[in-house]
Formats: C-alpha cells, structure tokens, sequence
C-alpha cells in the first residue's frame, strides 16, 4: 500500500529519507524495527534504489544499523543515549542562547514573544498537542540567532538523533508545559536584557529539567 503522503519536489532518495528520517524521529517506526528496502519502495512508489540510498543516509546518521541475516534494524536508543542527548542538547542550546543575547534583533525577540504567547493561548485552550513543536521551534529560532554558522544545524541533527513519540511529550502534562513555558518567559526576557550567561543558564537549566522528567518517565 502506497502512502498518500505528497511527495515534494526532491530526489526520490530525498524524498525517501525525509520520510523515513520523520518517522524514525517521531517513533512512528520504533526502536528494533526491521527496514526492508523492498516493503519500504513499495509503500512509498518508488524503486529499492532511491530506498537503498537512503538507508546508507540514515546509517551514516546512526539512527539504522546492519547486522548480519537481519539487515537495515532502527537502533534502540535506551538510558545511556538519553542523557547523552540531553547533554548534548543542554550544551549547544545554552551556548546558543548566550550568543543570541548579543546578537538578537527587536524583530527577532518580538516574533519569540509572539509564538510564546500563541504557545500560552494554546496550553490555556488544552491544545497542548501543539507545544512540542512549537518548543522546538521556539528553542532552534533562537539557537539559529546565536549560531548561524554551524550551532543551528548541528541542534537540529541533535534533536533529529533521538527519536521522541508525540504521545509522550512532556508538553502534554499541564503542569509540565506550565513550568516549561515560564522557563521560555525567563529566557526570553534574558535576552531582552542582553543577559548573556543568565539566558544560557535558565536554557541549560530548562533542557536538563526536561531530561530529569524524560528519565523518570522510562525507569
């Protein structure tokens, strides 16, 4: 069966890894999952070629593994991992954030208010299936501020590293996405203030709170 997803204006083995890479990111195929080149083109209605590329893309992201008799297999990523990605996450964003400080625009702080007030007016209506990514945009907007050169796109492969369900983000506890958005508030008016090592230690304060929360959801 062919998937009715729209097929954008790439390469077919672009094409392939973008879905593959959201779906992996997003657990929609787990940790453990077999990757046949075959099912994969099929679904998708496109040859093994392109899929095969894309595979190879993935493997060289260290989100597939091959193993012998098995093939392509979605790596398990467990506790280890997760404080890792976290650290990982915790360094590049604060450094970010404290750049950022100098940096900022009123243009660019003023659009960081508005899509943290639409994230308020969300979480206030129950839409809290909304926030995660819009935190995500929330926190790389300002690391592309901070670091345009090279922060931004190394926090995005970061981020796209570690696969996170949409139905466990911590965004959907009401007390969770209330202290996460009171975090944003203190970083932002941080930046306001052009207060360099106070934004990058509430960022780094706020990633590694996430992780204590993620840890304990998994023991």
């Amino acid at each position: 069966m062919q998937t009715s997803e729209p097929r954008p204006p790439t390469s077919k083995a672009e094409y392939v890894y973008s879905v593959l890479l959201d779906e992996i990111r997003t657990a929609r195929i787990p940790g453990g999952t077999a990757l046949r080149a075959a099912a994969v083109a099929q679904r998708l209605g496109v040859s093994v070629t392109p899929v095969r590329e894309a595979l190879r893309r993935l493997e060289k992201d260290r989100l597939i593994s091959y193993e012998a008799h098995h093939g392509a297999t979605v790596v398990d990523l467990h506790d280890d991992a997760l404080e890792e990605f976290y650290g990982v996450r915790a360094v590049l964003e604060g450094l970010g954030t404290r750049l950022a400080a100098s940096r900022i625009t009123e243009a660019e702080l003023a659009g960081l208010w508005e899509l943290h007030e639409a994230m308020a007016a969300d979480a206030s209506n129950g839409r809290n299936d909304r926030l995660a990514d819009q935190s995500q945009d929330f926190h790389l907007r300002i690391v592309d501020i901070g670091g345009p050169a090279f922060l931004g796109q190394h926090a995005r492969a970061v981020r796209n590293s570690f696969p996170v369900p949409a139905g466990v983000s911590l965004w959907l506890d009401d007390t969770l996405a209330r202290g996460h958005l009171d975090a944003h508030a203190r970083i932002l008016r941080a930046l306001g203030e052009a207060d360099g090592p106070a934004a990058e230690h509430i960022m780094i304060e706020h990633v590694q709170a996430g992780a204590a929360h993620r840890s304990a959801t998994r023991s």
